[in-house]
């Protein structure tokens, strides 16, 4: 018991604090909590979540397999990075336009929420690379064991602690906007802002060699 305890508390924390830097999703999943509903924004990250859970279960069984997949895992890293452009223009759009109720234009779709989340979070690289190095250390200080009952405890822990991470997002975002004044006047610029300084780095990152697919790919050949 003790046992399964400490595994689901060291995902639970990880997850949690992985989910708090700025990032695509739960960024997009505070705008449409702004911008649509609570509901929504739940949705978009219960449908991100069950994606993120899946890569976990898939890292600790198949990383071998994952890993060399290197062609497959650029076109997601340049997909994601579209993504992120798109949001970041529709954000500055919707702020142009004027007015509370613009929403942005990638979102401004009628796709179920839990679809998009479930879409978003799958191209994007970084979930499996995020927790195949935090599996590799959980393995090599023998918190995490190859067994079935810790792995499935394991990402119980990593979707409550990815959900916990959002939901600070979603209400965060949604207590500033309520008690501030005109604050959501300025809010799709801010959030633009954001999408588009993520964009820029992970761009560098990818010109520079030094982003986290090219890292994950090659780390078998150093090792």
């Amino acid at each position: 018991m003790y046992k399964l305890l400490q595994v689901f508390l060291w995902a639970l924390l990880i997850s949690f604090l992985g989910s708090l830097p700025l990032g695509t999703l739960n960024v997009a999943a505070m705008q449409i909590g702004i911008q649509e509903s609570i509901a929504n924004a739940i949705w978009f990250s219960l449908g991100s979540m069950i994606v993120e859970m899946t890569y976990v279960r898939v890292s600790l069984v198949g990383i071998d397999w994952v890993r060399k997949q290197t062609k497959l895992m650029k076109a997601m890293e340049c997909l994601t990075l579209l993504i992120i452009l798109g949001l970041a223009a529709g954000s500055f759009i919707a702020a142009i336009k004027g007015g509370s109720e613009t929403k942005n234009v990638l979102l401004d779709n009628n796709m179920h929420r839990f679809l998009l989340g479930m879409l978003m979070c799958a191209v994007n690289p970084v979930v499996v690379i995020f927790w195949f190095g935090w599996s590799t250390v959980l393995f090599t200080k023998k918190i995490l064991e190859p067994k079935a009952s810790l792995y499935n405890i394991y990402i119980v822990g990593v979707g409550l602690g990815a959900l916990a991470g959002n939901f600070l997002f979603i209400f965060g975002g949604k207590f500033i906007v309520d008690k501030v004044n005109d604050s959501q006047k300025y809010m799709n610029w801010v959030i633009g802002g954001i999408f588009l300084l993520t964009a820029i780095i992970q761009l560098i990152k990818m010109i520079r060699h030094k982003d986290g697919v090219t890292k994950f790919t090659h780390s078998e050949k150093s090792a």
